[in-house]
């Protein structure tokens, strides 16, 4: 009775670990005293389950006694396992044990070198068979090495065969999100974590990567986790500037020496990436669990390569992890799918007319000179960099976001009048989500929204520039006064002159005759 009781404790333990990786759903089985025969069923899918027969035993009412090793059992074949095996497993049932010293500690006693069955998913061009017909006993099944890749993991785990049963594994993998924040230079306010985002050339962006780790983490004695990062030509990586764990609302800063940044490295170009951050394993570092979030913030420019419009710059990303809690656990990773933020950007255009539009017939004018500011807060202004046509007719400012400007006439060609300031507001639609679009749906709309001047900008049909024509009218000639006097006093004094030099004449003849 006393190793009976002992018996019925260990078949207990046992049954517990089921719920470690898999549910198990069992059939009622036949009352028996001999081992019994029953089916263990793959799902559907491209997973290939090696099946290790450990124990078998004498079936009565689902409950296994005079357990005896089996054909992949550390012992001998069919002989009794010895009864401090059976006290060792027995000390598992304890809630105190977790899931992985329990595993850890019966994978000891199994020979994982040519498991009596694989089914499910396809083995090269083979197809396995579906099911096994397994006697009654105690079976770990795993994945098999090697066939798991992408955004999936491997699971291990002890299932009680006392009944017909089919697998359902929950393959326990990281989420993975990269997020930008968008800021309005005038209002100085600034969004929450969004997939969009637009800046003048030059500014800082800030962009977040955040891994969620798996949740079966525990499984695990090392954890790699990894993140990668992919920039376009239009941004320039600067720094990380935070590193943390958050459980919750918990937020706590991971020490520097905990991961490595590689920039511009050897091991980044070969994987294509601008910048990596590398946790070697995770495990080290105190307070990460499962469902742990792990967060990497840095700030990256938008330089002068910066596309302009729809096309927008594409900032992407994954997350790559460990994935195999069944081997050394020595760099069998997985990967995420890539996930993408967008970061648009814009320029505005400024035609110079003479006296009338073009549509009008107005030609275009040279010798102007413009200067466009926007506002800031607290009344500041930032200057934007401007570009003048060769024929000196047109104005360019590129590479600019969201908000209010000034453009104001620095220089007026000889004989116009210089124009009054234009305020204007800048304003683009662009989707917070990027989900099911593509990268040109992002960006919506472009307008640019007059307050003071008689201008009309235009939308250019990518949503790269807006364009504005703008008239320098001639200047005036003022009327002049006293016009029609003056010219009788001139012709009164030619009469004069012309006179006395008549009477000067007729004098000297006159004076001759004498």
């Amino acid at each position: 009775m006393k190793h009976l009781r002992k018996i019925m404790a260990l078949v207990l333990s046992l049954a517990m670990v089921l719920a470690m990786s898999i549910t198990a759903f069992a059939t009622e089985g036949t009352t028996t005293t001999t081992p019994g025969t029953f089916t263990i069923t793959a799902p559907a899918g491209d997973h290939q389950y090696e099946i290790y027969q450990i124990f078998t035993g004498d079936l009565k009412d689902k409950t296994l006694s005079n357990i005896k090793w089996g054909a992949n059992g550390t012992g001998v074949l069919g002989t009794a396992v010895a009864q401090d095996i059976l006290n060792a497993l027995t000390a598992l049932n304890t809630t105190e044990t977790t899931d992985t010293v329990k595993l850890a500690t019966i994978s000891t006693y199994v020979n994982l070198t040519s498991p009596v069955a694989t089914i499910g998913g396809k083995d090269g061009e083979t197809v396995n068979p579906t099911s096994y017909e397994a006697v009654a006993g105690y079976y770990l099944i795993k994945d098999k090495d090697t066939t798991v890749s992408g955004n999936d993991s491997y699971t291990k785990y002890l299932v009680k065969v006392v009944g017909n049963l089919t697998i359902e594994p929950k393959s326990a993998v990281p989420s993975f999100e990269k997020k930008i924040k968008d800021t309005n230079d005038t209002t100085g306010e600034t969004t929450e974590w969004q997939d969009s985002a637009d800046y003048d050339i030059g500014d800082v962006i800030p962009f977040k990567l955040e891994g969620t780790v798996a949740a079966n983490y525990d499984q695990y004695t090392t954890y790699t986790f990894k993140f990668h990062d992919k920039e376009e030509a239009g941004l320039t990586y600067q720094s990380v500037t935070d590193v943390y764990a958050m459980n919750g609302t918990d937020k706590v800063t991971i020490p520097a020496e905990k991961y490595t940044v590689n920039y511009n490295d050897k091991q980044s170009q070969q994987d294509g990436c601008t910048f990596e951050v590398v946790f070697n394993n995770l495990k080290e570092i105190s307070g990460v669990t499962a469902n742990t979030k792990i967060v990497v913030e840095y700030n990256s420019r938008l330089n002068e390569n910066a596309v302009l419009g729809n096309q927008g710059n594409v900032n992407t990303a994954q997350l790559e992890f460990s994935n195999n809690p069944n081997t050394n656990q020595g760099g069998s990773t997985g990967k995420t799918p890539w996930d993408s933020v967008i970061v648009f950007t814009y320029k505005v255009v400024v035609n110079k007319y003479a006296d009338k539009l073009p549509t009008e017939g107005g030609k275009k004018l040279s010798g102007a000179e413009f200067t466009l500011t926007k506002k800031l807060p607290n009344n500041g202004t930032k200057n934007i960099a401007v570009v003048k046509s060769e024929d000196g007719a047109s104005f360019t400012f590129k590479g600019l976001d969201d908000g209010q400007y000034v453009l104001t006439e620095t220089k007026t060609p000889d004989k116009y009048n210089t124009i009054a300031p234009i305020e204007f507001t800048v304003t683009a639609g662009h989707a917070v989500e990027w989900n099911g679009k593509t990268r040109t749906d992002v960006l919506t709309s472009l307008t640019g929204d007059v307050t003071s001047g008689e201008i009309t900008f235009t939308p250019s049909d990518d949503c790269a520039q807006l364009s504005t024509d703008v008239v320098n009218k001639s200047g005036s000639l003022l009327p002049e006064t006293g016009g029609i006097g003056t010219t009788i006093f001139y012709i009164v004094g030619v009469v004069l002159v012309l006179g006395a030099g008549v009477l000067l004449v007729t004098k000297k003849r006159m004076n001759a005759d004498k």
